[in-house]
């Protein structure tokens, strides 16, 4: 599966099970911001920083979709496969 289609699989999964994704650039913040979930009045955001590449896009938002139940839901095998690598693993460093 393309990488682009990949994050969208994941993104769509995302919004069936009610996690708010958010790519913002925190450059200009000035403020160091790390990207992954946060909980705001009871509802899951995923804010992902839109300046890493896609790759590591991919994996901070399979980490924050592979603490929620989503086995009820039918998930493309590779995507699957995905959030079950990310669910062991940390997220990789910047390349």
């Amino acid at each position: 599966m393309k990488p682009e289609r990949l994050y969208q699989e994941l993104k769509d999964l995302a919004d069936q099970l009610g996690v708010a994704v958010f790519e913002h650039s925190f450059r200009s913040s000035g403020v160091p911001v790390k990207s992954g979930s946060c909980r705001i009045r009871g509802k899951i955001h995923c804010v992902i920083d839109k300046n890493v590449p896609l790759r590591r896009k991919t994996w901070i938002l399979a980490r924050c979709l592979s603490d929620l139940p989503h086995q009820h839901l039918y998930v493309v095998p590779v995507v699957r496969e995905i959030i079950l690598r990310c669910s062991r693993n940390p997220v990789p460093k910047p390349e």
